[in-house]
């Protein structure tokens, strides 16, 4: 027996559909994101771009989005290994300690089982999508703030991505061990570059004050627009701002 078909309601299809419509900016709030989530974000993104006649765009962002949501959902599932273990993670050699546990769970199939501690312990992803007719933009964030080790392995990631021109050169490379090896930010880049559009559209903010995460990535949706970069070169972004001013972000 094949198992039931999975789709989201009728409700939720109008409501995102009305939202698009009338072009306001959609959030999404998961935990661990489950095939239902992925069917809703993958409606949504698509009736946002059906709307512009920019469909092509669809894998891009349906995959830039999924890469860095299992990132944020990591990150956070990593922050309550440490809890349980009595470590803090802003101590090196408890660092040390926590991360060969937290090694040993980051096969996305295990994910599900932290669902509910996500929950208890507000941890939570946001997802964010602006649109108009000239750009798109895709917000994931977490509430929290990236500790130094953390902001050094973007750096990394950002610069990584810089040896790689489109995605069969990276898998060739790195074959199977993508994986669950934190390799999202790299495979968002180099996406993002092999689809003709700027790396540096592609940014990470960290802020202490704020206690937010924020990747975001733009895409203009008129041929030859060029988005303006605020940030020159620089692509992780650590800021002393509150939380209203990381809110500007959003635009």
């Amino acid at each position: 027996m094949s198992a039931p078909k999975i789709e989201i309601s009728a409700q939720d299809k109008e409501a995102i559909r009305k939202g698009v419509e009338l072009g306001k900016k959609i959030s999404l709030i998961t935990y661990v994101l489950g095939d239902i989530g992925e069917i809703k974000l993958k409606y949504l993104l698509d009736c946002i771009l059906e709307k512009y006649n920019r469909s092509d765009l669809l894998e891009l962002f349906y995959t830039a989005a999924k890469e860095l949501i299992a990132n944020s959902t990591k990150a956070a599932i990593k922050r309550m290994i440490f809890d349980e273990m009595g470590l803090n993670i802003k101590e090196e050699i408890d660092y040390r300690k926590g991360m060969e546990r937290f090694k040993s769970y980051l096969n996305e199939r295990k994910f599900p089982a932290y669902r509910s501690k996500m929950k208890e312990n507000n941890y939570f992803i946001k997802i964010t999508i602006t649109h108009d007719p000239n750009k798109m933009a895709l917000y994931v964030a977490n509430n929290f703030s990236l500790i130094p080790v953390e902001e050094e392995r973007v750096r990394e990631k950002f610069e990584n991505a810089k040896k790689y021109d489109n995605l069969f050169e990276f898998f060739m490379a790195h074959g199977d061990n993508t994986e669950g090896a934190g390799m999202g930010i790299t495979m968002v880049e180099i996406l993002l570059s092999q689809s003709g559009y700027d790396r540096k559209n592609f940014i990470i903010f960290s802020s202490n004050r704020a206690n937010l995460t924020l990747a975001k990535m733009e895409v203009p949706l008129i041929e030859g627009t060029q988005l303006p970069l605020p940030f020159g070169d620089k692509q992780l972004i650590s800021t002393d701002m509150t939380l209203p001013e990381m809110m500007g972000v959003y635009k």
